[in-house]
């Protein structure tokens, strides 16, 4: 099971960081060209925001059963984990980082709906999605993804 769930994992997350790009150049681009926000636009980033909780989810359960992450705190402790970079950036760094930007997504989305006007609708959807991006490349173990 843990080896499906980390391939499943890992393969989704070429989907998830390709959709908040689209989504998060979509949002730049009507907000800097002052476009008209559109159904189209609603499921772009209605899109990036299903799949990046899919991901999430998928994260959560694979940390949970992983005996590299929680495990690694349960048998050595947080101290020794935190001294080790390795296990300190699978343990601790990339999940809470990946919660974040999740969370910066949601409510981005979230508050975008309460907007009136495309301007207030791109701008803060284009905060938000940048916010999340930048942090979800900040954290991908780039390394695994290409060896």
């Amino acid at each position: 099971m843990y080896s499906s769930l980390q391939f499943l994992h890992s393969y989704w997350a070429y989907l998830t960081l390709l959709i908040v790009l689209i989504a998060t150049l979509n949002a730049l681009v009507g907000f800097f060209s002052n476009k008209n926000f559109s159904p189209k636009n609603l499921r772009i980033f209605l899109f990036a925001l299903i799949i990046t909780h899919i991901q999430i989810i998928l994260g959560l359960v694979l940390y949970l059963v992983s005996p590299s992450a929680m495990m690694a705190i349960k048998n050595r402790g947080m101290g020794e984990v935190m001294k080790d970079s390795a296990l300190r950036f699978s343990s601790i760094e990339h999940p809470l980082i990946m919660i974040i930007a999740v969370i910066l997504i949601t409510i981005g989305f979230s508050k975008h709906k309460k907007k009136n006007t495309s301007e207030a609708k791109f701008k803060t959807l284009a905060i938000f999605y940048t916010l999340a991006l930048l942090l979800i490349l900040s954290r991908i173990p780039w390394g695994e993804w290409f060896n």
